[in-house]
């Protein structure tokens, strides 16, 4: 039997099956190696978020919920989000889901149609592509342009624009590059949606995550934009939730109302007892999440710091999020490597030392000549002391 023509289309996170190969290795090899491959926070779920859950559980919170979630973590994260995202949004606007990569499902599925064109991030989380794929849309990357900062060239971007443009897709703090969009872009994005008649998904998993003072802006927050803004947002990443599963979307009521009646059509609802474990992650207080951060921007300090240290690698400094996107085209030249994957494969058998490729982070234009891999500083900062000191003597002094 032959399996739906789609499934030639629906991608990976390829970032996985890197870490299958890792875990391939003989034990020993498994503990010599230090890994910047996986973007998962290293920290451990806050003791009183987990103690939530287990109370939940003894309470017997284990039956069904409204599809898109109970009330109380709605109205929670509603207030929440209109002190930080700086719009004012009620439980009307939130859709409670089980892990918050659903919304780009949800987003395509409700906002395009077949045919349809979809502008997306470029480098970015693969995700976006293959779902835009999958559902029989046309993915249309837009470069991030390294000496913007890893933000748009505006012109470039409006020009990609179509009679069959429905949506464009943006995420910041970005995955893979650590780039925030400044001001002109996100300001540039809004007049575009609202001259061509367009939808705006905006993944800000990571908005939570920003550094040296800067004060995080969605574009929702532009006048005239949040009517047709989709807003991903979750609790993996600031909360150190990653295997909680735990996401939402923030929406006009109609498309909460749609993303509503795809949860009752796919997964019901999510697991009351995490919804729970939410609401007291959203009213208590956040110092652990916040020390969290911290740590992050002196992890981005030490890793932009050693990176730009190795002969033939430099890297801008990343603005949020925990991943710094490296530029190695003059390494792979000095060590005659045929581009970033085999850059990635040299650095991993040469030292031990996992990285991701750019070709990881969508399609590569045709016209992208650098080399770029990403590294995660999920990993403390005696590890990444120690593991960039390996790259930069495989990258250095090759055998």
């Amino acid at each position: 039997m032959l399996l739906a023509d789609r499934m030639k289309l629906l991608g990976t996170e390829t970032a996985f099956s890197v870490l299958e190969r890792i875990q391939g290795f003989p034990a020993e090899r498994q503990k010599r190696l230090i890994s910047f491959a996986l973007g998962e926070p290293d920290f451990n779920t806050p003791d009183h978020i987990k103690r939530a859950a287990v109370e939940s559980i003894n309470n017997n919170r284990t039956h069904y919920t409204p599809s898109g979630g109970i009330l109380p973590l709605r109205e929670a994260i509603a207030e929440y989000v209109t002190q930080t995202k700086n719009i004012k949004v009620g439980p009307e606007h939130i859709c409670v889901l089980p892990a918050a990569k659903y919304v780009i499902a949800l987003a395509v599925l409700s906002c395009t149609n077949p045919g349809d064109e979809v502008i997306y991030p470029n480098p970015g989380y693969p995700i976006y592509e293959s779902m835009v794929k999958t559902f029989g849309c046309k993915p249309v990357p837009a470069p991030l342009v390294e000496r913007n900062n890893f933000n748009y060239d505006v012109d470039q971007l409006r020009h990609l624009i179509t009679t069959k443009t429905k949506m464009i897709m943006i995420n910041t703090p970005n995955n893979p590059t650590g780039s925030v969009l400044n001001d002109e872009n996100l300001i540039a994005i809004a007049e575009m949606a609202l001259e061509h008649d367009l939808w705006v998904f905006t993944d800000e998993v990571y908005g939570s995550i920003v550094f040296d003072g800067l004060k995080y802006r969605s574009i929702a927050e532009i006048p005239g934009i949040q009517e047709r803004t989709v807003i991903l947002d979750g609790f993996s990443k600031f909360f150190a939730m990653t295997g909680w599963r735990l996401g939402y979307s923030i929406a006009n009521p109609q498309v909460t109302q749609a993303f509503s009646r795809w949860a009752t059509n796919t997964v019901s609802c999510t697991a009351t007892f995490i919804q729970d474990a939410g609401l007291v992650a959203m009213k208590d207080p956040k110092g652990e999440s916040e020390a969290m951060v911290r740590e992050f921007q002196a992890r981005r300090d030490l890793v932009y710091k050693l990176l730009n240290e190795i002969e033939g690698i430099s890297a801008v400094k990343p603005r949020g999020a925990f991943y710094i996107f490296a530029n190695v085209t003059k390494a792979c030249e000095k060590l005659g490597l045929n581009g970033s994957i085999a850059f990635q494969d040299y650095i991993l058998d040469a030292c031990d030392v996992a990285l991701l490729s750019r070709t990881y982070f969508g399609s590569r234009p045709v016209d992208e000549k650098d080399e770029y891999v990403r590294l995660s500083y999920c990993i403390s900062r005696e590890q990444i002391t120690e593991g960039l000191a390996r790259v930069k003597q495989a990258v250095e002094h090759p055998k």
